[in-house]
């Protein structure tokens, strides 16, 4: 295995190396060598820039933070490299096109990418994939270090019971536990009607009215109707597939047919391609739903109700006969949260329509029937969909400060997370005293916020 720490000599003629790239009007150089690691000025400058390009500030120095950062990193790329860990290529390629895509899309155009990062895209390429291939390497070694913590058993968790000031305890908030039965609407025939729409507002663009004009008038995507619809140039990946493939299919000029995604239905208007991005109007409409809908549910949910509190059916045999919602049905109407898998809601876990049903509410007590949203979407993390429903409290959980024999697990998670926290902090604060360390005098009034690294400048 290659050896990752050089001679002293070596490591000195690298800190004063320059490169004779200029960078922002300085000439490249090393500004940090971490044992067989180096950074340069322009990977600190990049970093800053890609912060600031997301929209990232900072309270302290940004070019410090990022450079202890990077130093930091090193420390664990280091370790990574000695133990041998490896990283997929395909992850490290995937992971890049979707920075790639991100930033041409927030800078407009890969020329102006390339302009705002004074780097060709190929370059950036290159660099990036090497960055990302460090970070996966960095991630894994920094994982590796937090799991070697020792294991946590009942003892450490009492123990942190006891000597942890019982104001400084967490404090577990009001969890419910809940069922529902759920009615959708019609969502064919509300589907039907937009379409409808939408080839009328087709057929008055082919006939001379001006896409911009009837975007703003009848869009229901709020930010691009008021620009005429436009979105604005970007990566087909950021779409929805159905959305970016038909967009891909046009010529500039030309109006789609009417395209469904997720977020309802759309007239597209190409404006321009360029490579694997475009600019394009869209008029977009979703599905709406009358009162005759609700009023048609809702009775359905009243009687379900009225049949369950006198007893002639249970809720859950109701919920599995009467409920159109796939996930909660199977479990008789047992409710789950999607990004968790657990059958208890905090408050803030909740949909704002479902609490408000069920806020007032008793152990057993079944709501009215009430508007609210499916988890359709969740993880793509769209709202959901319409969807009216009853809910019943099966349990409720009061606010309480922790204790061992009700919330052992959510302490035990605790006492590992500080203990994997201190071995991170231990594994650190040793290698940066007994790794080559050198920092350029351009960062010397920088104020780390670890206390190991102000001692090596």
């Amino acid at each position: 295995m290659k050896n990752i720490f050089l001679t002293g000599l070596s490591l000195l003629l690298a800190c004063i190396s320059l490169n004779a790239q200029k960078y922002n009007g300085v000439i490249d150089k090393t500004v940090a060598v971490v044992g067989g690691e180096v950074i340069l000025l322009s990977d600190v400058e990049a970093e800053v820039q890609q912060r600031r390009l997301n929209g990232l500030s900072s309270d302290r120095d940004m070019r410090c933070e990022v450079m202890e950062d990077m130093m930091t990193s090193k420390i664990f790329l280091m370790q990574a490299r000695v133990d041998s860990l490896s990283v997929s290529s395909d992850l490290v390629e995937g992971s890049l096109n979707q920075r790639i895509d991100y930033f041409r899309t927030q800078a407009g155009s890969d020329e102006e990418l390339e302009k705002y990062f004074g780097k060709p895209l190929y370059k950036l390429r290159q660099e990036w994939y090497t960055i990302l291939q460090e970070q996966s390497l960095t991630e894994q070694a920094r994982s590796s270090v937090a799991q070697k913590a020792a294991e946590v058993t009942p003892y450490d968790v009492k123990k942190y019971l006891t000597e942890t000031d019982p104001e400084d305890l967490p404090v577990v908030p009001v969890k419910y536990q809940m069922s529902q039965i759920c009615i959708y609407p019609d969502r064919q025939g509300a589907a039907v009607a937009v379409k409808d729409k939408l080839l009328s507002l087709r057929e008055r663009i082919m006939n001379g009215e001006k896409f911009a004009t009837l975007a703003r008038i009848y869009s229901e995507d709020p930010v691009s109707a008021r620009r005429g619809g436009e979105l604005g140039m970007a990566s087909k990946s950021i779409f929805w597939p159905a959305f970016s493939d038909a967009a891909m299919a046009l010529r500039p000029g030309t109006i789609s047919q009417i395209v469904e995604t997720p977020d309802g239905f759309h007239l597209i208007d190409v404006i321009e391609k360029r490579g694997d991005m475009f600019n394009a109007r869209h008029i977009l409409m979703k599905p709406q739903y009358t009162s005759e809908d609700q009023e048609k549910a809702f009775h359905v949910l009243d009687s379900l109700k009225t049949q369950i509190e006198a007893g002639e059916i249970s809720f859950d045999m109701a919920a599995r006969f009467f409920s159109e919602d796939p996930a909660s049905r199977t479990n008789g109407g047992q409710m789950a949260d999607p990004s968790t898998g657990s059958s208890y809601f905090e408050i803030d876990q909740m949909k704002p329509a479902d609490y408000n049903a069920i806020r007032n509410l008793k152990v057993g007590e079944i709501s009215a029937p009430v508007e609210s949203l499916d988890n359709e979407g969740y993880l793509q993390g769209r709202s959901g969909n319409l969807v009216y429903k009853i809910i019943k409290v099966d349990k409720i959980i009061p606010a309480h400060t922790a204790t061992f024999e009700n919330d052992y697990n959510q302490i035990l998670e605790t006492v590992q997370l500080n203990k994997q926290m201190e071995a991170v902090d231990a594994f650190l604060d040793d290698k940066i005293k007994t790794t080559y360390i050198v920092i350029d005098p351009l960062f010397k009034d920088c104020e780390f916020s670890r206390e190991a690294w102000n001692t090596r400048k």
